[in-house]
């Protein structure tokens, strides 16, 4: 088939259903560029970064369309990234965990969603909050082994769920130790 019959059907589409028109399509689809007379730049820059995820790097400030191309063809393109916002963080996170390791400091959504997907990832994250230690030790107790001085909340939280995960809490505070003597554990 001719590019020409190609561009007319792919036209015929998009009026049919304007959602389904070339220059939205283009977006998810980097070959369509080459029937779009004069692309735009972040067009042109859309489709680059489908075809190559890592070339985002060189692109100055990109759109988050064109961010949202790269990291959905490869997450880990998410380090090439300088400030993503808590959408394009969400889907590197969601299309692959542990692309979190190359986000600076995601926010407490994304920690979450990390966590929640699989909760090792945990290890991944600098400092995460008093809430994100808990959904990842209520989902897995032995989670903790990665937590760096967990709070006394998520140690409980932990034990409470597996009285064995004690043995990775370096500094279990009384209650906790009372909480698994409890339950006929020798510590």
């Amino acid at each position: 088939m001719e590019n020409n019959q190609l561009r007319n059907i792919l036209t015929k589409i998009g009026e049919v259903n304007p959602e389904y028109t070339l220059d939205k399509q283009v977006y998810n689809f980097a070959k369509l560029v080459r029937f779009i007379d004069n692309p735009s730049e972040e067009m042109k820059q859309a489709a680059m970064v489908q075809e190559d995820p890592s070339s985002i790097q060189y692109i100055e400030n990109p759109s988050e369309i064109v961010q949202l191309a790269a990291v959905e063809e490869d997450p880990y393109s998410i380090q090439y990234i300088q400030n993503p916002s808590e959408r394009i963080q969400l889907v590197a996170v969601d299309e692959w965990v542990f692309s979190i390791q190359n986000i600076q400091n995601p926010s407490e959504k994304v920690q979450l969603a990390a966590v929640k997907q699989y909760t090792w990832a945990i290890q991944y994250i600098q400092n995460p909050s008093e809430r994100v230690q808990l959904a990842a030790v209520e989902e897995d107790p032995f989670s903790i082994q990665y937590i760096e001085n967990p709070s006394e909340k998520v140690q409980l939280a932990a034990v409470k769920d597996d009285p064995f995960s004690i043995k990775y809490i370096q500094n279990p505070t009384q209650r906790v130790i009372q909480l698994v003597r409890s339950k006929k554990l020798d510590i």
